[in-house]
């Protein structure tokens, strides 16, 4: 399947791109900084762009069966690189006729905010992370709003760990025993299922171990 991947060169990004060329996928990987990806592969093509830069989101676009994004940025960062990228990428598929979209954002947005412990909630997120989690708000927003068939991984805190294939996901939250982290290895691993699994259609699901 032709597989466009966005953030491609942040740590849950390179794990897609690694595991779709894996799977047998035909992957594009987007990113400012090709260079930064260090992959090669002859299933990979990288394109070289800025996800706030619609038009060249949408020639990226061209000939795509599924759309992946792993789109970040660090806390201090002031754009609002997952809101207004994302909005983008939806702006582009709508336009070209892609249909599935597989996107991360994390775990204690939404109805899942009840999930992150105490310290998170009250201290991590709205001392650190406010700006963040609202522009991560304001992305599903613009997911929920499109006519797009899509799924959103919300994972806990993301680890460099292994892939192990075992973890859980589409928790409420109110789940007890969390640990309320999660391998960038294995958040991939899920994303990648969505592909063709339909459990999590138009849902949004929590990744934890």
């Amino acid at each position: 399947m032709n597989a466009l991947i966005f953030g491609a060169t942040g740590g849950t990004g390179r794990q897609l791109v690694q595991q779709a060329l894996a799977q047998g996928h035909m992957v594009t990987a987007f990113a400012r900084n090709p260079l930064k990806l260090g992959l090669q592969h002859p299933n990979l093509r990288v394109v070289q762009g800025d996800v706030l830069d619609f038009v060249s989101v949408e020639q990226a676009m061209q000939g795509q069966e599924v759309v992946l994004s792993a789109l970040g940025a660090p806390a201090s960062q002031k754009d609002a690189v997952r809101s207004e990228g994302t909005s983008h990428i939806i702006r582009a598929m709508e336009q070209t006729g892609v249909r599935r979209f597989i996107c991360l954002t994390t775990l204690g947005i939404g109805d899942s905010q009840e999930a992150l412990p105490f310290s998170y909630k009250y201290l991590i997120v709205p001392l650190f992370l406010r700006q963040a989690f609202a522009d991560s708000e304001r992305q599903e927003d613009y997911i929920r709003q499109s006519t797009l068939e899509w799924t959103i991984a919300r994972p806990a805190t993301l680890t460099n760990g292994q892939r192990t294939g075992q973890y859980r996901h589409g928790f409420p939250a109110t789940e007890k025993g969390l640990k309320i982290k999660i391998s960038r290895a294995d958040v991939a691993d899920f994303m990648l299922r969505q592909v063709q699994d339909r459990t999590y259609l138009r849902k949004a699901a929590s990744l934890s171990y």
